[in-house]
């Protein structure tokens, strides 16, 4: 998934979570949610492992923005399952980094310039998600320091992935800060939802309260934020 709200129509102050999609087949939706400082719901379906798909969505959502930028693109497809060291395939392997790993970078690519356009129109101010950004929807299960809940699933394949992500991420705030576009990567939490299981852990969070805090953390993220890894409630994670 991601989401979006058109630069010429002001700060984006909040948007809601779209369902996380699984794998096959791992679909985006482009969304400008009405209430949210935009104009009514546009969606557009785009799958984010084939290229094709991709850039018929980001023509369609420059199409729809005209002149205007793009302020932000939040990369929330994901898929997951918990395979193990004894039995995780190169098919399994693949399946997730074109998901979770290669999606972000093509779509990041896809709506580059439309990012590149809404950090243009504000020349002046530092780096924020009302100006350009790229949030990615990583994991803390992806962090290689403290790999992150181990002893509830060894989940090889979505830790690599995510892990993957996250220095995609770095590279990104690297590469775009010079066009005023910030990126981070974020853990929403052990969120209770179909793809987070069943096991119970004083440590999960509704989908309401994770949403909630990214979107606080969001409106809050600054110059000194670009290339970092942090969770729902703001806390910088280690990598």
């Amino acid at each position: 998934m991601l989401q979006l709200c058109p630069a010429d129509e002001g700060p984006l102050p909040g948007l809601p979570a779209l369902p996380t999609p699984l794998w096959p087949p791992a679909p985006c939706m482009v969304a400008v949610p009405d209430g949210f400082g935009c104009s009514p719901p546009h969606l557009g379906p785009a799958e984010v492992t084939e290229l094709a798909s991709i850039k018929a969505a980001a023509a369609s959502v420059g199409e729809r923005l005209k002149d205007s930028g793009l302020n932000l693109l939040i990369n929330n497809a994901g898929i997951g399952n918990n395979s193990s060291l004894d039995n995780v395939t190169q098919e399994d392997l693949a399946q997730k980094y074109a998901t979770n790993t290669i999606g972000p970078l093509l779509l990041s690519q896809a709506f580059l310039p439309l990012l590149k356009k809404a950090a243009q129109g504000s020349p002046g101010s530092g780096l924020s998600c009302s100006k350009a950004a790229i949030i990615n929807m990583s994991s803390y299960a992806g962090s290689i320091q403290d790999v992150y809940v181990w002893e509830y699933g060894e989940a090889i394949s979505y830790r690599c992935s995510k892990a993957a992500l996250n220095m995609l991420t770095k590279c990104q705030s690297l590469g775009y800060r010079e066009h005023g576009i910030l990126c981070a990567a974020f853990h929403p939490g052990w969120v209770i939802t179909d793809m987070g299981g069943t096991i119970e852990n004083k440590t999960r969070v509704t989908v309401d309260v994770s949403v909630r805090g990214m979107l606080k953390v969001m409106s809050s993220l600054s110059e000194k934020d670009t290339g970092t890894f942090v969770d729902w409630e703001g806390k910088v994670l280690p990598w």
